[in-house]
Formats: structure tokens, sequence, C-alpha cells
């Protein structure tokens, strides 16, 4: 068995070479290794095993590591999972194509030992963050208003089924399995909010599947509930001895069983809402915020902003605005790609870096542009190993009222949305740069625009496109930007669009959202 604080790295090559070369030094670093020589072999790996995070190569026989990489990242339950491409290939587009399947970083071959080291330990880093206040699940899923999930194991159908419908009827969702394999194999998939199981079961009973369940990673914290026809003093130790949350006889019915799922349920719910009250009061001491409290004061222009965090939890998304002398003004909207209370700490130093950056620019240099600043901030964080594996998009806008010129570069972000009122047209500006972080050389580039009278500009996060509707319909950016389209001449565009989006999603949004609004007046 795998000691618990151990790292598994799961290695997937078809060169014996290059694994054994890596296993060593993976070794030497004491993680447990994983090998496996395709896509095939590295996917039942994955699945019978805990993996805390995966080297792959790209050119395989058979499916390729993109290919592998993407067909991963549809399973829910590996969408967090570190993911390392280890390849001979090195263009700008393959290192593009990692990301977009869902990649974490690329090596190139021949790579330094030492440099792929620190990556690998910089991403299983940063994947615990994500699991540090909550035993399974992702602080979103933690304090979701949604129905508990119940996995009953019974090998009695009858009886299985008559405590799903009361446990369903009780307004829980509820799966059963009538063998412990069978439990198992649906509980690493369902990953439920808690486990019923009988003790007496052919071939594996419930005190072997409560062993099984407390050596995975991944389910060892989840309650678990003794469900017997067994009252004996010894058999009831002996579930306590493993653990169990709660011990419920079979004759007590199905009301019994109901009341200590609730009771349960609800003391978990108590410890989640403190995980959130600890989060508010961390964020209160720190006294930091990566969102101005008002909106900025522009001489011909009415600048305003818009920021809800999922469910009060602060999240990835930061916002600032800066005075360039008399005449000028930067406009800074960020997101940390990833979610949640993690990000919420790395949109803190990434906000941190922007100031810097604009502060070096302002020193050196009479004329800034959007693009130098970006340069500042990429190359700051490439050379920071403590938040060079954590990747963020920024667009960064600096408007003079003087000659009305907008300059707009961006990095891995969203497009801008444009509504030029003399022409009619709305339309979409788009940068090319890349992700922060991810090259020492980012190629960002200004866009400029003239912006006259009436003139829109709209910036927004990817919660306000990955919003739905009651029917689960996501918002989109060509939605988006035919409500800009649709904002009449004289209507606080701001306002206008707060009230569409909300009516649109019922007031009910699944990640931060963040939006600015930028309109010249007259």
């Amino acid at each position: 068995m795998i000691p618990e604080n151990q790292k598994v790295i799961l290695l997937i090559d078809d060169d014996l070479t290059v694994r054994k070369l890596l296993t060593f030094h993976l070794q030497k670093k004491e993680y447990k290794v994983l090998e496996a020589v395709n896509a095939d072999e590295g996917y039942k790996h994955l699945k019978s095993a805990h993996v805390d995070l995966v080297l792959c190569d790209v050119s395989m026989e058979g499916m390729d590591g993109f290919s592998f990489c993407k067909m991963v990242r549809q399973d829910e339950n590996y969408r967090v999972l570190p993911f390392i491409f280890v390849t001979a290939k090195s263009s700008l587009e393959d290192k593009q194509e990692a990301l977009d399947v869902g990649g974490d970083d690329i090596v190139t071959k021949p790579f330094d030992v030492l440099e792929l080291m620190m990556k690998i330990q910089a991403l299983i880093r940063r994947a615990d963050i994500y699991k540090a206040y909550t035993v399974k699940k992702s602080l979103e899923q933690s304090t979701s208003p949604e129905a508990a999930r119940i996995l009953l194991i019974d090998d009695d159908n009858s009886l299985a089924r008559l405590f799903q419908y009361n446990l369903t009827k009780a307004g829980f969702e509820c799966k059963t399995a009538n063998s412990a394999s069978d439990g198992f194999t649906l509980a690493k998939s369902y990953l439920p909010d808690i486990i019923i199981s009988d003790i007496m079961m052919p071939q594996i009973d419930g005190f072997q599947f409560r062993k099984m369940v407390m050596e995975d990673p991944d389910l060892k914290n989840i309650p678990f509930i003794f469900l017997t026809s067994k009252g004996g003093e010894d058999d009831i130790l002996e579930g306590y001895d493993l653990g169990v949350a709660d011990y419920v006889l079979k004759t007590a019915g199905p009301r019994v069983v109901v009341a200590k799922v609730s009771a349960i349920i609800k003391s978990l719910g108590k410890e989640r809402q403190k995980v959130v009250s600890e989060l508010h009061r961390a964020a209160d001491t720190l006294r930091v915020k990566v969102v101005p409290e008002s909106f900025p004061s522009f001489e011909h222009y009415s600048i305003k902003h818009w920021h809800m965090p999922y469910k009060g939890v602060p999240g990835g998304d930061f916002i600032d605005y800066f005075n360039l002398g008399k005449d000028s003004l930067a406009i800074i909207l960020g997101d940390v790609m990833g979610k949640k209370w993690g990000a919420w700490y790395f949109a803190i130093a990434y906000a941190g870096y922007v100031r810097s950056a604009i502060r070096l620019v302002l020193e050196n240099s009479a004329n800034y542009s959007p693009h130098e600043i970006l340069d500042k901030v990429n190359r700051s964080v490439y050379q920071d190993a403590k938040i060079s594996e954590v990747f963020a998009t920024l667009s960064i806008i600096i408007i003079n009222n003087k000659t009305n010129v907008l300059q707009y570069s961006g990095a891995g972000d969203l497009p801008l949305i444009y509504k030029n009122i003399s022409t009619g047209e709305t339309k979409l500006l788009t940068s090319k740069g890349m992700l922060l972080g991810f090259t020492a050389e980012g190629f960002f580039e200004d866009l400029t625009v003239q912006m006259n009278p009436g003139d829109i500009i709209a910036l927004f996060s990817d919660g306000i496109i990955e919003s739905r509707n009651p029917q689960g319909v996501a918002l989109g950016t060509d939605s988006l930007a035919k409500l800009v389209d649709s904002i009449p001449r004289y209507i606080d565009p701001h306002e206008f669009l707060k009230i569409k989006l909300t009516e649109f999603t019922a007031n009910k949004f699944e990640d931060d959202i963040s939006l600015i609004t930028i309109k010249a007046n007259g």
C-alpha cells in the first residue's frame, strides 16, 4: 500500500530510456511512479489507482498524448489533475494545443531534470490547494444547496429500493449497488456525500468494504453508515473501530435512516459554512481588495464595473484602475485559472505584479502602452517559481481623454466587445497574446480604437458568458455581443447589461462574474 503522504506520478511514454530516466529521478524525490507504454495502459492505471500527476508523451502509437489528455479531462474526477506533456514538439502551436486540450504545462525534450522536478512540485502543490479546505470536493460543490448524494449498498435489492424510495422522497439523490465491488466502482465515479452499506454481503462483506473505502484517498473522508440486521455489541464496536459515522439496524425502518442521514448532512453543512466564514475573515485580515469598491472618475467617460463572487466566496477575478498622469487611465481585468479560494490567493499575487509593472513602466518611460505593461508582468510571473505554474488571463486598456484614443492588449483573454455608435457596428476585438507565465515571450500587441461620443467597450470574465438560463443554455460571446449591440444610446450600459444578465440567469450564476463597461460621454 502506498504511504498516505507519498505522491503518485503516472508516467506514459513509449520510449523505455525516457521512462527509466524519469522514474529514477522521480523515485529519488520519493514519488511513487506508475509506468505505461501507451494511452490505454495509462488509462487503466488512472482508473485503478489514485494518481497525483500525469507525465505524458505526445507522439505515441495508438492514441496520442493530446487526445488522451482531452479524454481524461472529460471525466469530472480528473478535471484538476495536474497534466504535463513531455515531448520533442516545441512550436508555439504545440504549446497552445497542449493548453487547449487541458494540459497544465509542456516540457520539451531534451529536458532539464531539475526544471521538470520543480514544475512537478509546483503543480502538485497547486492541486493540493483545491483540496485543503474540503475532504473531496471543490468549495463550489461543498457550499452547493443541491440535493445531497447518497450511495446505498445492499445485496437485498428489494430492501435497497425501499430505502432508496424513502431517501429520494426526503429530498436526497440516491444511487444503489448490490455488491461491495459494484459499490466501490460507483463510489469512485459518483463521489457521494454519504455511503450507507450493509454488513452481511457475499464475497466482500461490509467491514472489508469499509477498509477498501478507507484506503482510497478520494473516498476515505466520506461519512459512512452501516445498515445491518447485526445488532451485537462486538459488531457495533467493530464498526466504530473502522471510523463509521453511525450504525443503523434494518429493523429500525427507513424513517430512522433518513433522520440519521439528515443529521449528518446538516453537520457537514455547518462545517462547510465555517470554511466560507474563515475565507472572509482571511480577506478582512489581509486587507487586500482585488476589486475596487468605487468606480473611477475620468473626464468625458463613464467607466463602471460589476463584480459578484460565486455564493459570496472569493474567486480568481481581479479589477483595477490606475491614473497615468492627468489625461490617461489604465483599466485592468484579470482572471486566474483556478477556481474559488485558491484562485483568490493567486489573484492577490497577480494584482500586485500588475501594480509593480505599471510603476516600473512609468519610472522608465514617458510613453507607455498596454503591451509594455503586459510584457513586464509576464516576465515577473515567468521568473517567479511560486506562481509561474498558475496561469492567468489579463486585459489592459489605456484611454487618453484628450485624444480619445483607446489602446488595448491582452494575454490569453476573452475578446472585448466594441460598439461604434456612428456606424452602428458592434464587433469583437481579439488579442493574440499568450497566457501570462506560459512563455518568457508573450507576443503581446496593441490594438487601437478611436473613441467617439456614445461608443461603448465591454470587458468580461468567463463567468459571464458561461452563465446559463433556467433551461441550461449558456449565454456565449455572440449573445453577449448582441446585448451590447441592443443598448440604447442614452441608457447606461452598465445598468442595462446588469439587468439583462440577471434576467437571463434568473439571478443564478455558476461562477464569479466580472464586467467592465466604458462609455464615451457626449
